[in-house]
């Protein structure tokens, strides 16, 4: 009999969320067991049963645990699931909870189904299942339990090696994988035990109850590392660190200099005046505007795009890796890019003083700033001036420099295309997006809020309005008859959200009108207005975004309420978007003829593009909350002014005001026992009936800043003592 395997040194200190994530992970693994804190504690070889003790009955009030008599603990449990007489089998996704329960999203159902966790069977975030319901009956919430699972959402994991005697493990990291990996012992070479690694399963065990088995395909070094935390996050999210050897190999064959034959193929705009507008740190330039007055006076601008599926052709393996890529990830200190750094940063990057070949939409102003004519097409530039975002800014705000001609004739069209949108039912959506400064180390050093100056929206309208016109060009060529294409969509806002958004506006003297699309925009943008102008009603602003539907690829047109356009594509990142590239393909092909591909086949690429993107942000927030965590370990015992920003049933959410970073607020750290009431706007406490509501200013201290899991404690302190 294999004698059990141990994880930890005995008193090694661990955080308390990874003691709570442990002991998820072994009632998991022992979801008959019962046992007490001490128990537990030996078993763990961890040294502080207190700590395993705490851990266990926040796991208890979150649901995970059930408690029995003498102190013991096992895995929650439910009453039998008995077939009743509507028994279906449902086919959908997992989204797991840290608690170990799951929610299978599916088509097939209205309602998300909910499985608890000891029926979870093994699975994992995002694979493919089949979920059984009992008793199926509309309008109450399905509750079943995985039967089959179908498909593996990945296949790499990061974790830590424990090597023993006879046998070695990884140890995934995370509480979100309810499963240790074993490797051959006889095949590790040189890895040493607790170094970090990546690992590939080779073999799913059937049984549940068995881990699979694997092999180590990296080795990261030893854990604690930055550089290792960040590959972690994208291995995690199920990006590849490096490119296929076949990939870069083909990449290798690509010519970087253009042959005449080519460019006399193409409209050429080397001669028109050309600029790009990007941030400071940019490599891939992917975009370019050119300027050119006509001889009967109207203004032709150019959105020039970098020609990707030029190189990258249908079949190659470097097409097969982007597809399977789909987008580029960008995390706070590196990126990992769609498309090998030749391609990306080189031949395709749009970069000043040099050829370079483009898929452009040129589109003839008049003199009252109307489209008159467009043009879409193949083109070779060249980039007289490549401008940063704030040498743009700078270069309007003070009316000189070069180009500042060419740029204001450029504002003052985006600017009439920017109030056009917004009369026809755009919403204002500007969010605030947080960037770090990092010393030289890539440690961050400052937190900052992206300021949106008039050369970021000078870009964005001019690629909104290619965007959209690409749409409209595919649908018009259609001619009533479908031409599949990527359309990038956007439904309308979730009735019961706005109805929650609704109330708690109204609770902070803003009313709203969701009872007609028209309507419900009018009062988003009038909300989205009040945030940017009182603090504290910023946090209204996520509630906004969260009650709109999630945009995404389909070959569908269904419109993008957002922006408030009928037809809307994604064709002005190729470098970065598959999507993009996909969109080239077909609306080339339908310049000189009429193009129809196959829509089962797009509509799968579409899906697969889609939740790649929903992988890359988060990876990139969880990024974002890594530099917060490790930015704020430095200000451990520091004191902040903070404003509440949301709520669960175990705390609340407060943002630090100077600096952007979020953190809890146990309510254990408040002396009492709340209850959230008003759909958790507003927490009550049971004995003094104090009142904590969204956008509550506080002064708060910070008390812990967990790497591991990425959390971050606060702690109340009274404003007139802070103490």
């Amino acid at each position: 009999m294999t004698k059990k395997k141990t994880t930890f040194k005995k008193n090694k200190k661990l955080s308390a969320g990874k003691i709570k994530s442990e002991v998820l992970r072994f009632f998991r693994k022992n979801p008959k067991k019962k046992l007490n804190a001490k128990s537990l504690a030996r078993k763990l070889k961890i040294g502080n049963k207190d700590s395993v003790n705490h851990a266990m009955v926040v796991l208890h009030q979150e649901g995970a645990l059930s408690s029995f008599k003498n102190g013991l603990y096992g895995m929650a449990r439910r009453g039998p699931m008995k077939p009743g007489r509507n028994v279906k089998t449902f086919t959908g996704k997992v989204d797991l909870t840290r608690t170990g329960a799951a929610f299978i999203i599916t088509d097939e159902s209205a309602q998300d189904i909910y499985v608890p966790a000891k029926f979870v069977a093994g699975a994992i975030d995002g694979d493919r299942v089949d979920v059984m319901v009992f008793d199926f009956k509309k309008g109450r919430r399905p509750e079943g339990k995985i039967v089959k699972i179908l498909q593996r959402a990945k296949e790499h994991f990061v974790g830590t090696i424990h090597i023993f005697k006879k046998y070695a493990v990884v140890v995934p990291d995370g509480d979100q994988v309810p499963f240790d990996i074993h490797v051959d012992i006889n095949k590790l070479n040189d890895l040493k035990n607790n170094e970090k690694v990546v690992v590939q399963i080779k073999k799913w065990n059937s049984d549940s109850s068995k881990d699979p088995e694997g092999v180590i395909t990296e080795s990261l070094g030893k854990s604690g590392s930055q550089d290792i935390d960040m590959k972690s996050i994208l291995i995690n999210n199920g990006f590849q660190l490096s490119f296929d050897e076949a990939t870069m190999h083909e990449t290798e064959a690509i010519p970087e200099e253009i042959t005449q034959s080519e460019i006399d193929k193409r409209r050429d705009y080397r001669k028109v005046l050309t600029l790009t507008i990007d941030p400071d740190d940019a490599k891939d330039f992917d975009d370019a505007l050119s300027l050119l007055v006509l001889e009967n006076g109207n203004l032709e601008i150019g959105v020039h795009i970098a020609d990707v599926s030029h190189y990258v052709k249908p079949g190659s393996m470097l097409d097969k890796e982007a597809a399977e890529r789909s987008t580029s990830v960008y995390l706070v200190d590196r990126v990992l890019p769609m498309l090998p750094e030749k391609l990306s940063n080189g031949v395709c990057s749009l970069r000043p003083n040099e050829d370079k070949l483009c898929f452009s939409a040129i589109f003839e102003f008049n003199k009252d700033k109307k489209i008159v004519d467009r043009w879409f097409g193949k083109t070779v530039i060249h980039s007289d001036k490549r401008f940063t975002y704030n040498e743009a800014f700078e270069t309007l705000q003070k009316s000189r420099g070069k180009f500042v001609k060419e740029l204001k004739q450029l504002n003052e069209i985006a600017k009439n295309l920017r109030d056009k949108r917004m009369k026809q039912g755009s919403i204002a959506f500007e969010t605030d997006e947080i960037k770090f400064k990092l010393d030289e180390q890539g440690n961050p050093i400052e937190l900052y809020v992206k300021e949106r100056t008039d050369s970021h929206l000078l870009v964005e309208d001019f690629m909104l309005l290619a965007n959209k016109e690409v749409a409209k060009f595919i649908d018009k060529k259609a001619q009533g008859v479908e031409i599949p294409f990527v359309y990038r969509v956007h439904d309308m806002p979730d009735p019961e959200k706005l109805h929650d958004l609704a109330l708690m506006a109204l609770e902070m003297g803003i009313k709203t009108d969701f009872s007609t699309p028209k309507k419900t925009t009018a009062s988003i943008n009038k909300l989205l207005k009040t945030t940017r102008e009182n603090e504290d009603m910023k946090f209204l602003e996520p509630l906004a975004i969260r009650s709109m539907a999630k945009a995404a690829y389909a070959p569908d047109n269904i419109g993008h309420y957002g922006l408030g356009f009928s037809h809307y594509s994604h064709f002005t990142s190729p470098i970065r978007r598959y999507s993009d590239v996909l969109a080239h393909r077909i609306l080339e092909k339908n310049l000189t003829q009429t193009f129809r591909t196959d829509k089962g086949l797009l509509d799968a690429s579409c899906k697969h593009i889609s939740s790649q993107e929903r992988k890359a942000i988060k990876a990139e927030r969880e990024s974002n909350k890594y530099m917060q965590v490790k930015y704020i370990t430095d200000h451990i015992g520091e004191k902040f002014d903070a404003i509440v920003t949301g709520m669960i049933d175990k705390g609340i959410f407060v943002e630090i005001i100077e600096n952007k970073v979020e953190g809890l607020i146990p309510f254990s750290r408040f002396g009492e026992k709340f209850k959230l009431v008003d759909s958790s706007f507003k927490a009550v406490a049971k004995k003094s009936a104090t009142e904590i509501r969204l956008g509550d200013r506080l002064r708060v201290k910070v008390i812990e800043a967990d790497l591991i899991t990425r959390r971050i404690e606060m702690e109340p302190i009274d404003e007139d003592s802070d103490e």
